[in-house]
């Protein structure tokens, strides 16, 4: 089973190549996340695969049903993304949704949260902040382990360094709160400063604090050889979501993901813990998620 290259040398290398030199530190900050030499999966579902139900109030369909959903599929873990919570959740709401998890036998395996730390105004930015730290203490009631992050973008009339320094410093403030509270935050590759390999590790080789991570998305690679870029970050993932299609650049030659390849990359590095479909597709939600999570199990085997 391969290992994954010396950290330094290969974020200094990558970074090199793309002109993201500028951003990186002469020393790692974290390295590749250490497992015990052989892959383990599990399987979650996030929320945002039922989006439009649960956008929908004549759906009938709630995050209560979502969860329930979840243990009819024999899952081991949900994803509650944030966007289907209330603004300010009350905590007996987050305790009775975790009570009712753990009654079904479900972990809640992370949940997602929106944030720009691209912003150049300072008490945006410090709303922004605010917001990752309100949901730390939304996870931590609802015990789940990690919270999907992104960088959000580069400001107009902002430069690139300008850019990733903000972004840095407002990352490692919300990591040393997280900490605090045993919740991980997983940068996840979601366009902007993220859309490449090298940019997301370019943070990865700055962030310095043992609670920051990737949240790998397999299908926000829009490059010549996603797979590729996949597998350079894989060895950062506390958390992997898997899209049902993948595209090149520009998203053009949208095509069906390749779940067994998908599953060798993330064994190649060892990673043990949860791959959580992310459905984004047009398809009826319920019945596709469903399809999709047993073609997911079976490459995975």
């Amino acid at each position: 089973m391969s290992r994954p290259v010396d950290r330094r040398s290969f974020l200094m290398q990558g970074a090199a190549l793309t002109g993201a030199a500028a951003f990186a530190s002469p020393l790692a900050a974290i390295e590749p996340i250490t497992r015990n030499g052989k892959s383990k999966f599990k399987f979650s579902l996030a929320a945002y695969s039922y989006r439009k139900l649960l956008t929908d109030s004549s759906s009938g369909v709630t995050l209560s049903t979502f969860v329930q959903d979840c243990a009819a599929m024999g899952l081991e873990g949900t994803e509650l993304t944030s966007y289907y919570f209330p603004a300010a959740p009350e905590p007996k709401m987050l305790h009775d949704l975790r009570k009712e998890c753990f009654y079904l036998g479900l972990d809640v395996s992370g949940t997602a949260i929106r944030n720009d730390f691209g912003v150049q105004d300072e008490a945006k930015l410090r709303a922004e902040i605010d917001h990752v730290k309100k949901w730390v203490d939304y996870a931590d009631m609802l015990s789940a382990p990690v919270i999907r992050i992104f960088t959000g973008h580069v400001a107009k009339g902002d430069s690139p360094e300008a850019s990733h320094r903000r972004m840095v410093k407002a990352m490692e403030e919300c990591c040393d709160y997280a900490g605090q509270h045993g919740v991980i935050l997983a940068l996840e590759n979601h366009g902007g400063p993220t859309a490449t390999a090298e940019g997301l590790l370019a943070f990865v080789s700055d962030i310095n604090s043992p609670w920051f991570a990737v949240n790998l998305d397999s299908g926000n690679f829009h490059t010549e050889d996603p797979y590729g870029d996949l597998a350079k970050v894989a060895p950062y993932a506390a958390n992997v979501q898997i899209k049902i299609v993948m595209s090149g650049p520009g998203k053009k030659g949208k095509e069906p993901a390749d779940y067994k390849r998908l599953a060798a990359i993330l064994k190649d590095v060892d990673y043990r813990g949860y791959i959580v479909l992310e459905y984004e597709e047009a398809g009826e939600p319920r019945a596709a998620c469903r399809e999709h999570m047993d073609q997911l199990r079976q490459a995975f085997a």
